[in-house]
């Protein structure tokens, strides 16, 4: 760790500068040689990087939309390609160049941290030595050592020797409590806050390997950061313990104030945006009305979300507009409630014999009707009823009964008679 804090020791200097800075301010309060004036002076420092740090969070929250967004397309490109790395590669960077998606910015707020984390860490490190280093004369150096938090210095570890912590003017067991207690909740913050993400602003409509790994991920996290947590300092502890609420704290916000899309977050945002509507009769404030003109916009391309939000608009007899707000009528209403109740109502299925019977008589009523339907001109006159009907020839009026009695299978109507020589 001490190599990989060297790394950054160009930036020691700000850090500790920023340090010193606030300790003034909170030492004037608390004293000097506190652990309340230089704990604060750390958690003030994580405060000030990530308010520098929101406009890379709010990329790295449409970087990450955007990548499961894009999963399933990936991934037909993977199979397509999967014997032509070449080619798959230069698809996948053609896909990100059309959707805008640079796969980096949701890393970045941690990249951009980073450099803050190991250039504490090697300040801290310093104090523990007794070492000035920046900013941080002697002086403080040994003010900074003298400081304790519940009983433990800012710059003991969980892994230090009795002999080291007594150096300190520590207790060996105050400092194992302490740094414990904080490891614990911090990977306890950091589990939260990633399942936070997962089950409440994760599309559900989407299914992709990107879930899996983020699932992955979030029991992952938290056991690494315990397993780091025994050789980071009080001080370190506290940075990030902090910048874990602070992350956890912005989440949330985002999460009930811009939910993703197809989320259970966005469902609930809606119901919230619906009762404010119906109670008021109108779209209260510019961002939610940028909300409710999206979804009109989206039309068709709606999710369930939505179109349960724009059913429960029309059945308090509101209708979405263009422009994101919603007019009073009482036609939706009545639409709205009809189209819920009113269904079409399917006939029922009837029985072989009662098709085959309708069937019949249908038939009947069509001959009947040709029977009395004057003969053209092209047609042969009829002879004159003799009240016998002719050998050979069914009489007109027995041909309804016969197609009346037709069996099923046999051709109904007139009959053909049989040739004499034919066998019965």
């Amino acid at each position: 760790m001490d190599t990989i804090a060297s790394l950054f020791a160009f930036i020691t200097t700000p850090v500790s500068w920023v340090i010193v800075q606030f300790h003034k301010v909170y030492g004037a309060i608390f004293g000097p040689d506190t652990g309340w004036a230089w704990g604060l002076s750390i958690v003030s420092l994580v405060v000030l990087i990530r308010i520098c740090l929101i406009p890379l969070f709010v990329k790295q929250i449409k970087a990450t939309r955007n990548m499961a967004a894009l999963q399933p397309k990936m991934k037909a490109i993977q199979e397509r390609y999967k014997s032509d790395r070449q080619r798959q590669s230069e698809e996948m960077m053609k896909l990100y160049k059309e959707t805008g998606t640079n796969p980096l910015s949701s890393c970045l707020p941690i990249l951009a941290q980073s450099p803050f984390f190991f250039a504490l860490y090697h300040v801290l490190s310093k104090i523990a030595e007794g070492e000035q280093i920046g900013e941080l004369n002697q002086s403080l150096v040994n003010s900074a050592r003298q400081a304790h938090i519940f009983g433990a210095p800012i710059a003991a570890k969980f892994m230090d020797s009795p002999e080291k912590v007594e150096a300190l003017n520590a207790s060996l067991t105050d400092v194992r409590i302490v740094t414990a207690v904080m490891i614990i909740l911090m990977s306890a913050s950091q589990f939260f806050t990633q399942r936070q993400l997962m089950t409440k602003n994760v599309d559900l409509s989407v299914k992709t390997p990107y879930m899996q790994q983020q699932k992955m991920l979030m029991y992952i996290f938290p056991v690494i950061f315990a397993v780091m947590g025994i050789n980071f300092p009080v001080g370190v502890l506290i940075y990030w313990l902090t910048t874990n609420v602070w992350t956890m704290g912005q989440q949330m916000y985002v999460i009930n104030q811009n939910p993703t899309p197809g989320s259970k977050a966005q469902d609930a945002y809606l119901q919230r945006l619906l009762k404010s509507i119906t109670h008021h009769g109108e779209v209260r404030g510019r961002r939610r009305k940028n909300i409710v003109k999206l979804v009109v916009e989206k039309g068709s391309d709606r999710n369930e979300q939505e179109r349960r939000f724009v059913t429960g608009l029309a059945k308090a007899g509101f209708a979405p507009q263009a422009d994101g707000t919603v007019v009073k009528s009482d036609t939706i209403t009545a639409e709205a409630e009809g189209g819920a109740v009113a269904k079409r109502q399917q006939p029922k299925r009837q029985t072989k014999a009662k098709r085959q019977s309708g069937g019949a008589a249908v038939s009947g009523s069509h001959k009947a009707e040709e029977g009395s339907a004057e003969p053209t001109s092209l047609e042969k006159k009829p002879q004159e009823p003799t009240g016998e009907a002719q050998p050979g020839r069914p009489s007109r009026a027995n041909s309804g009964n016969t197609s009346r009695q037709a069996k099923s299978g046999q051709r109904k109507g007139q009959q053909r008679p049989k040739h004499p020589s034919s066998k019965k």
